[in-house]
């Protein structure tokens, strides 16, 4: 075999190409071959691109400027030779920091599990039979199949295509999608200009094509430019935003406080080394160490927990965006249907024919006027079925007691229809072998299928609109060919369509023996038209639930269709989404090109239900949302909807059916295509969100209340209650045994029932400010007062200090069953609802008892054993700290009661 890097592929035939790679155009490689070249090439990716080390990023622990205070006061008391504060500090600090480099260790090893969750797939044929298989798979050699909507998988050399249309802006940026096909081109036609290649990552927008692996991996042409690309994305949510922004004043107005605690000490006439460890004590306890670690982890769970209920995360900023999403916009079929296309309504020359069965088991019966009737009875009821089957990509397979389809879900209600009625897809596919397909694009509408046999036959389905402009005459129920009727189709098309019924039309067109070519000019007109099926796609039982739950949780749910207007009308009033008879309240593509952009915002902000919308007009209908302050999520699973799943805030791709385009295109991929579970991703974002505002809420206060006892005790003149060292071991236990636990507070029963969060709104608003300063005072007044009461009794200051601290532990501990929710009683929310919050608490009081009992422990810290009175005072802040949060809440609620009452 030639070697695949070699750069001259476009000068060749498509034989020379095959002899060079010593493969099969008809029937790819075999298994035996695959392998070998699998071991010699390998998987086709890209190699792994190396970042910073772990040398280099431990090291960048260090880069923080509350580090370099604590190692200024680690050189100061190496200096005054007080060497074992000197190596707890820096032990401390060394800790801090394994334990920052160990989290990024582990966020890095979680977005690379998540670029792997979703894996690009694509057809291959090997050893004569069509595979689905995953990209990374494939070896130079591989016959690739491409159809419109898929990413190209590796560096292919063009066999056959057909309208075949490739955007290379990834590679070229060149703008406008590329004509591809076969042929030999210039030894120095230049890459962009090479039209028998298509390249890696590249875009399907158009037609089909099929190609030979020519080059995979890092041998690719974006292999060679990803070398130029950064290794890693660096995404910042605007919370984490809001957060880094937040952080840096709080630093800025702690160094100041410092600063002047310092200077009002020097002024007092104290030591300027004790009031440099006051500051650096002072700096260390408000500074909230804990926060970006738990801000991680927390939106990783989130994603975890997402990945759980089939909604994976592309793009971090969904995690947050999700709990703000004030309006989904949804397709309908298969998100809020099950995607179980069938065929109830047949309709041939004025006879309209029901099909009984539901789903793809090919059982049930023909029936006109209540009565069974067979197939073979009526030909053109037998011909308009004969031409679902044959005129279709789709596989009717049994899985065990089951029926699944491989392929469109409405392709396998027609072959379920001509199942039912007697015909069998082998026998008839090979009594009419196809020749040629012409497959469905957007833009036509329409599938044609050219089929050879004794009778050569062209076979037309599509759109009702479609297909009728291209007819002149029908087939009637005696089998003659009568005038055609469009009138009476098209009463027929609108009362299938008001029953909830898809509307498909079928013609066909008899063609000369020999004929093995076909294209769009050649079925613009003269065909028969052969009749209707109508078929219906139930909605899902859990997405009426869902709506349900939206609107109560005060989103709006909108669904944009391609569908007539009727079909649509009927599944929204299922789902609770219209609630007047007809389709008054849908609003069609073509009424929505007349409505100039500024009257659509207030129009798409009432209405519930497009019908018959293109791509251009779902992106306008987002962006006419958007300009109302809406946070807009959008569903899609095609190619031509990327526009607008990219302009929405939440774009959501259909992992079942949506085309890698639109998940490229996409925040959110949906693994079940359901829309309940975009309702479920809602959900989980309301909860990852109020889970960090109730961390927030919990860790500010105490690092306040800490900070206010250092500048009680120096503006007093009084001994530290807390010393640096101390300080560090508060936030170092508290953070990781108490704050983490609220990561896993489950979502509360009503978070649903509330408004959307407004994206401008603040991470904390007056009612919160207002509690973390009433819960700073609490400990403050219980940790100095206690400090003072000790000294006042005659306890050393090591005694004293301990009590001091562990007002804090234990202050901190009752307060985190208060911050359990910002709104509720624990007691509401159920005990054990979380048990990592106990298992927090305890763990927090064995450290205590640890830090307060054991001799090395003392010694490290400057602590002293301290009696049960002791604890039973300290226990005593604690619950006080508790009733007092509990009662403003219950205040809190009495007085929102009494405004809704009123």
């Amino acid at each position: 075999m030639s070697d695949p890097k070699q750069k001259h592929w476009h000068h060749l035939t498509g034989e020379q190409v095959l002899r060079l790679l010593a493969t099969n155009g008809q029937t790819g490689l075999d298994r035996v071959a695959v392998e070998e070249r699998q071991h010699q090439h390998g998987p086709n990716s890209l190699a792994r691109r190396v970042g910073d080390g772990p040398l280099l990023r431990f090291l960048l622990q260090f880069n923080q400027a509350l580090v370099y205070i604590l190692l200024i006061a680690v050189i100061i008391k190496l200096s005054l030779g007080a060497f074992v504060d000197a190596a707890v500090i820096f032990g401390v600090v060394l800790l801090n920091s394994i334990i920052g480099f160990v989290q990024e260790g582990k966020a890095l090893n979680a977005l690379e599990a998540l670029s792997r969750t979703l894996k690009m797939e694509t057809t291959v044929l090997r050893a004569g039979e069509k595979q689905r298989i995953d990209a990374a798979g494939l070896v130079p050699g591989d016959i690739v199949l491409l159809a419109s909507g898929d990413k190209v998988p590796a560096d292919l050399f063009l066999l056959r295509s057909r309208s075949l249309q490739i955007d290379e802006s990834a590679l070229t940026g060149e703008s406008v999608p590329v004509d591809k096909f076969p042929g030999i081109l210039e030894l120095e036609t230049p890459l962009a200009d090479r039209t028998n290649l298509a390249y890696s990552s590249t875009l399907v927008t158009y037609g089909t094509g099929v190609g030979v692996v020519v080059a995979t991996g890092d041998s690719t042409e974006i292999g060679r430019i990803s070398e130029l690309i950064a290794s890693a994305e660096v995404i910042a949510t605007p919370l984490t935003r809001k957060i880094a922004h937040f952080s840096r004043l709080l630093l800025y107005a702690i160094l100041g406080l410092a600063g002047l605690t310092f200077a009002v000490g020097l002024w007092h006439g104290q030591y300027w080394v004790d009031l440099f460890m006051a500051a650096v004590a002072l700096s260390v306890a408000m500074i909230p160490e804990g926060l970006p670690a738990v801000l991680t982890i927390t939106l990783a769970i989130g994603v975890a927990r997402m990945a759980k209920r089939n909604a994976i995360i592309r793009r971090l900023p969904a995690v947050e965006t999700l709990g703000s999403t004030t309006v989904v916009c949804s397709d309908k079929t298969g998100t809020i249907t099950r995607n179980e296309m069938t065929v109830q309504r047949l309709w041939v020359d004025g006879q309209s024919f029901e099909l009984s069965g539901i789903g793809y088991a090919p059982e049930g019966e023909l029936r006109l006027d209540g009565e069974r009737h067979s197939a073979a009875e009526h030909g053109v009821v037998r011909e308009l079925l004969r031409a679902g089957l044959l005129c279709n990509d789709a596989v009717l397979k049994r899985d065990g007691d089951a029926w699944r389809i491989e392929g469109d879900p409405t392709e396998g209600a027609l072959l379920v229809a001509a199942s039912k009625a007697g015909l069998d897809a082998r026998t008839e596919n090979a009594r009419a072998a196809r020749l040629e397909t012409i497959p469905f694009e957007s833009q036509h509408q329409y599938m044609v299928t050219l089929h050879g046999g004794d009778n050569p036959v062209v076979y037309l389905k599509g759109s009702v609109e479609k297909i009728l402009e291209r007819c002149t005459v029908m087939l009637g129920v005696d089998g003659s060919v009568g005038a055609l009727d469009a009138d009476e189709v098209l009463r027929q098309v609108n009362a299938m369509a008001g029953h909830g019924l898809r509307v498909l039309a079928f013609a066909r067109m008899a063609v000369a023996r020999g004929t093995t070519d076909i294209d769009h000019q050649d079925v613009c007109d003269g065909l028969t038209f052969l009749g209707l099926q109508g078929m219906i796609d139930p909605p899902r039982e859990e997405a009426i639930h869902a709506v349900r739950a939206c609107q109560e949780a005060g989103i709006k749910v909108k669904m944009i269709t391609g569908d007539h207007a009727a079909t649509a009308a009927a599944i929204a009033g299922q789902i609770g989404l219209l609630h007047t008879s007809g389709h008054a309240g849908v609003l069609t593509g073509r009424a929505l090109e007349e409505i100039p952009d500024a009257d659509l915002i207030d129009v798409a902000a009432h209405t519930a239900v497009f019908a018959r919308v293109t791509p251009e007009q779902k992106l306008r209908l987002v962006e006419a949302l958007q300009a109302r302050g809406e946070v807009v999520a959008m569903t899609g699973d095609g190619v031509n909807d990327a526009p607008a799943l990219r302009r929405a805030d939440i774009g959501v791709a259909m992992g079942i059916t949506g085309t890698d385009v639109s998940k490229e295109a996409a925040d959110m991929v949906l693994t079940d295509d359901n829309f309940a579970t975009i309702e479920a991703a809602v959900e989980e974002g309301r909860g990852v969100f109020d889970n960090l505002i109730k961390f927030i809420t919990w860790i500010l206060p105490t690092n306040a209340g800490q900070g206010l006892v250092i500048i009680a005790a120096v503006m007093a003149a009084q001994p530290l209650p807390v010393l640096p060292v101390q300080a560090l071991w508060i936030n170092m236990t508290t953070a990781v045994l108490l704050g983490l636990t609220l990561a896993f507070e489950p979502r509360e029963r009503d978070i649903m029932s509330r408004p959307p969060r407004l994206s401008a709104a603040p991470i904390l608003n007056g009612e919160l400010i207002k509690r973390i300063l009433l819960v700073g005072l609490l400990l403050l007044v219980g940790s100095f007062g206690l400090f003072e009461w000790a000294l006042y009794s005659g306890r050393s200051e090591q005694e004293a200090r301990t009590i001091a601290v562990n007002v804090f532990a234990v202050g901190q501990s009752f307060y985190l069953l208060n911050c359990r929710s910002l709104r509720y009683s624990m007691f509401r929310l159920g005990l054990f609802s979380n048990p990592w919050i106990w298992a927090g608490i305890g763990a927090m009081m064995a450290v205590q008892l640890l830090f307060t009992y054991i001799p090395l422990m003392n010694k490290l810290f400057h602590t002293a054993p301290i009696g049960w009175i002791d604890w039973g005072l300290i226990v005593a802040v604690g619950l006080a700290i508790y009733l007092v949060i509990e009662g403003e809440k219950a205040w809190r609620r009495r007085g929102a009661s009494s405004t809704v009452t009123h």
